[in-house]
């Protein structure tokens, strides 16, 4: 699913599922640098996340796979 990654002002990262029209603030990452593993969201979904480099630039939108999903 098309899943866009962005930071607020103050730091806080956040995804969009523009499909679901769902926002949800990122509350866990398994990796510090984001990119090539999971993240949790405050609403319990677990995103899996692209290999990208660490210092990819914020907001971009990517493919992301919702653990559990069979799609």
């Amino acid at each position: 699913m098309k899943v866009m990654i962005r930071r607020d002002a103050r730091g806080a990262l956040s995804a969009y599922v523009a499909k679901k029209d769902l926002e949800q603030p990122i509350i866990e990452t398994e990796k510090p640098e984001l990119w090539g593993g999971s993240v949790k969201l405050k609403n319990g979904w677990t995103l899996i996340l692209p290999d990208m480099p660490a210092d990819t630039r914020l907001p971009i939108t990517v493919n992301a796979k919702k653990l559990g999903e069979d799609d």
